[in-house]
């Protein structure tokens, strides 16, 4: 099974459901089923904003499974409207968000994974 690796606090906020895009600066013609691998970096400023959304954040875990369902190139239109449904978690990064990965959570696991993250999509 496919499997990306984000940092926390990204990867628990797409889980918890708060988050229905990935950023990513390539595109990906892949669609289906994809594991969400929190990697064992933090995203210290997101974290400080963010945090109070999530009570709990693993590393280094393959935390839930999410379908993805698009692969869709930002516009600043596309960027104004997810800031008016969350302009906390979706507030303009330094990164270089060109494609918006569209994703809906499927499981959230109890039971996490301990994996190695990779650059890029990779397998499981």
């Amino acid at each position: 099974m496919k499997v990306l690796t984000i940092k926390q606090p990204w990867a628990s906020l797409i889980i918890e459901g708060y988050k229905e895009y990935e950023f990513r600066s390539w595109k990906t013609n892949y669609r289906g089923e994809l594991l969400i691998h929190a990697g064992k970096s933090i995203d210290k400023e997101a974290y400080k904003r963010l945090g109070k959304y999530l009570s709990n954040m693993p590393l280094g875990k393959i935390i839930g499974k999410v379908e993805l369902l698009d692969c869709i190139k930002t516009t600043k239109d596309f960027f104004d409207e997810r800031r008016k449904e969350n302009k906390e978690v979706y507030s303009k990064s330094i990164f270089n968000e060109q494609f918006a990965w569209k994703v809906k959570v499927i499981e959230k696991f109890d039971k996490l994974i301990e994996a190695k993250g990779k650059l890029g999509l990779w397998n499981f």
